[in-house]
Order: C-alpha cells, then structure tokens, then sequence
C-alpha cells in the first residue's frame, strides 16, 4: 500500500468516524462501504478474453473493470442493490429478519446469471453479447457465468462464478479469464467455478430468492443450479425492477460513455450523408455506417439498422436494407452503437440526392420544430408521457398547417391523424440496451442522469403529400439537474 493510498484510506475512516456514518459520503443508499484498495490486486499477464490494464493500457487504467468504470463503481452497484432489496423487504416482509410464517427467520440472496453462448447453425456461434444486467453488476463479458449477493451483506460480500479455464475449449473460443483473472479484474474475493453454483445456492436454502424465475437469460444454469432451490418452495421476489430502477440513472462516467457512443454515431451519419446520391443502394449506406462507427471506435452497432428509401420507410423495423433509393426520394437510417457496453439510437432522415423539394422541405421542418419543442421539455419532474402527449399536440397541429388533413379539423380528429402518422411513443430509456430498462414506467417522472430518446416522426404516402416522405428525427437526451 502506498503512502498516498494510506493517507486517503485514513481520511476516508476518518470522515466516517467524525459523521457517526459508514459508508459512500456521496452515495444516499445508507451503510454503503466500498473497499478501497481491492484494485491493488495484480491482474494476470495474459489476455482475460476482454481487455485489462494489462493487455489494454490504452484504453484501461488500474483499477477499471471496463474502460472508464471502476471497481468502486461497480461495487457501490452492488451494495446499492442490497440497500434496494433491504428496503423492498422491509415494506413487504417486515424487514431482512421477517417471518416466513413458519417461524424461520428470512434471509435473501440475488442471484443473476450471464447469457449462454447462442448458435446460428451447428458449431457457428453468433456474436457474444452479455446480459446488461449481470454487466452492470460485475463488468464481466464472460458466458456461462453468475453472480450471487447476500442481504444483508456477508465478510466476503458479492460471489462470483465463471467457467473454470479449459485449454481444450480456449484453442476454439479463444482465452478466459479463469478464477484469478475475474478476482483481479472486478475486485470480487470470493470467485468459484461455475460448477459450483449450485452447492453454494443449496447453502442458502431457507432463503428468499431475488431472480428472475419467469424468463431465465441462460436456460441450463437456471435448470441444473437455481431450478432445484426453486423446486424446494424457496419464496422468490422478482430482481429485474429493482436493478432498472438503479440502471435508469445513470453515474458522470456512464453519461460520458454515452456521450462518445453519440459523438460515434454523429460522425458515422455525416460520412454516410456525404456518400449518398440517387440509385444508391441502401446496402451500400448500411455498410459505410457500420464502418464509420467502427473506425470512430465503436465496438459494434447496437442493433440492425433501419436503412429505408422512400415508401419502405413506413415499415418501421425494415432491416433488409437491399433496395435501390431512387433520385428524388427520402432515405431514412435508424442507426446506434455501442461503446464499451453504452449505446446510442438516432434517426435521421435526408435527400438522398442532397436536394428537398418543396413538400419534403416543408415537412420536415414541421417534424424538426416539434423535436426541438419536446427537448425543450426534458427536465427533471416531466416523463416521457407527458413529452409524447405534447409531441401529438404539437404533430396535429403540423398536420393542420401543411393541410394533410383538414385545415378546420377539431382537436380530437388532428391528435387522432397525429397517432396514425406517428404511431409510436416520443421515445424510451437508453443505456446499456436501446429499449433500455423496460420494466420503468413512462409515466414516472424523469430524474437527474436519466437518458432519453426524442424521436417524433410523420410517416405519409402519395394520397397525403403527392409523394412518399417518411421524416423521423431523434436524438439522445440527458436530463440533467436545474
């Protein structure tokens, strides 16, 4: 330990001392206590299958799980989560303690498992991608994996599980982190091998369960490892709200990482803009998105985009991208990436000739003026159904001037027109999924740190504007405080 690493651990104990308080001074969960100094442990020279300082010094400092995020980080997660569940439990159950009628006192476990590898055709794996939740938790990109967490907490805190490292199966899927490269990584003491799961779980028989019986992410751990406790009447509680609830808002340096995903996807839209003329193949523009949020440094696209030329832009997940968008006609492309597990969602629709014409100009400047009006509403205390009653406001009352329909129509037919040529909803959270934590209401009111989308849109055909013009624009929102 350093002297510099003393002297901050001493003012840290020093300050919890003098406040009569244990704990993140900053954090409002009560008795939250981040062990500073865990990151000290040496993390193994070799490649863990995702990066670390050690193999990516570039991109990772001491003491990061994943780049920008750090140990504390994800342990303050972690003890956030116990803080919930104490407090879901005390409302319901009369506390940690309570009774499940049986006399026994009540203990509670979380448990989260990763996803499986997943195949396309025998032996052709599609890319990995990790269950957010259990990311959140732990920064570990690893299949086949759990985390367990007891509440109230014990000495050794959060348990950790991942496959034991095989040679056999490292030569075709490529290196593992192993017991001791995901103990140094994340800063978890206790790591087992994924065999172990189930005899730890069997240890907390009598427990109550927080997980996620109804849609298990990885099927045959739940079936070999959580389904024998659920067999046994273990009381189950269900985790996934509760972890929205913390993923909804999200810290400095998740806002940050947003952020650069954003920037990515700016400048990947402005390359392929650039790049368009008439009798471009929409196949073409989709290849030049993907490349530019790569080369940006983006690690993949975080979903299959929209690239949509004239009337097939109607069909609001058209992802077969293999038409010709003729001279004269709107292309539009939905489009995001995803940075380091943070992802962005952004529509833009243009000319694909660089030239509006005059219908096409006017609409979209009407879809323009209501996105800016609903951003001017993202502020704490509003909620997304507030902003998605505005927008519909807001798109009948365009729909009036330009003459779509009828410039005398009453308030309830324009808001009536409006749902039907937008029919979607203002926006959704965004995080570290694009429809990011769909267990929140819309209707609750947005918070400081929380990331929205505004994506208000017009969807006409020939009967309305004499042409086809599709006109979506969306961006990322951040509510911030004030």
């Amino acid at each position: 330990m350093t002297m510099l690493h003393k002297i901050f651990v001493n003012l840290a104990s020093a300050y919890s001392r003098l406040h009569g308080r244990t704990g993140c001074v900053c954090c409002p969960c009560r008795n939250v206590i981040t062990q500073i100094g865990r990151w000290l442990q040496k993390v193994p020279p070799r490649y863990l299958g995702q990066p670390s300082p050690y193999t990516h010094p570039h991109i990772l400092k001491y003491g990061e799980v994943t780049p920008g995020l750090t140990q504390t980080e994800f342990e303050l997660r972690r003890q956030k989560l116990s803080a919930l569940i104490a407090a879901q439990a005390e409302r319901t159950q009369g506390g940690l303690f309570g009774s499940h009628g049986n006399g026994s006192a009540s203990f509670h476990v979380a448990v989260v498992l990763s996803h499986p590898i997943r195949y396309m055709t025998n032996d052709i794996p599609y890319p990995f991608h990790q269950n957010q939740d259990f990311f959140y938790l732990t920064g570990i990109l690893e299949p086949d994996s759990a985390l367990v967490l007891c509440c109230p907490p014990r000495p050794e805190g959060a348990i950790l599980f991942v496959p034991r490292r095989d040679p056999a199966r490292e030569l075709w899927d490529g290196p593992r982190s192993g017991i001791d490269g995901a103990s140094a990584l994340t800063g978890i003491q206790q790591v087992h091998s994924t065999e172990e799961l189930g005899l730890v779980l069997k240890s907390f028989k009598g427990s109550t369960l927080w997980y996620d019986a109804s849609q298990p992410c990885h099927p045959e751990l739940h079936h070999s490892h959580v389904g024998p406790l659920l067999e046994g009447g273990t009381p189950v509680q269900p985790l996934r709200p509760l972890l929205h609830s913390l993923r909804a808002v999200k810290s400095p340096s998740e806002v940050a990482l947003m952020k650069e995903a954003g920037h990515i996807t700016a400048q990947a839209f402005k390359k392929t803009m650039a790049m368009s003329h008439g009798k471009v193949n929409e196949a073409l523009l989709y290849a030049k998105f993907d490349f530019e949020c790569r080369a940006h440094g983006a690690n993949f696209l975080a979903y299959p985009p929209v690239v949509a030329g004239g009337s097939r832009a109607n069909t609001l997940h058209y992802i077969n991208n293999n038409q010709i968008v003729k001279d004269g006609d709107m292309v539009l492309l939905d489009g995001g990436c995803e940075y380091f597990g943070y992802v962005s969602d952004v529509t833009r629709t243009w000319p694909v000739n660089g030239r509006f014409s005059a219908p096409q100009a006017e609409l979209y400047d009407a879809v323009l003026e209501v996105q800016l009006a609903c951003l001017s509403l993202c502020r704490p205390g509003t909620s997304l159904d507030h902003i998605y009653s505005t927008m519909l406001a807001l798109l009948g009352r365009k729909l009036r001037e330009l003459g779509i329909v009828g410039r005398s129509a009453s308030d309830a037919n324009s808001l009536k027109a409006a749902r039907r040529y937008c029919p979607h909803h203002v926006g959704h959270y965004l995080g570290m999924d694009v429809h990011d934590t769909p267990t929140l209401s819309r209707a609750q009111p947005l918070q400081p740190g929380m990331c929205i989308t505004i994506e208000p849109g017009e969807r006409c055909r020939p009967a309305q504007t004499g042409q086809v013009t599709v006109i979506e624009g969306a961006g990322d929102a951040h509510v911030q405080k004030g």
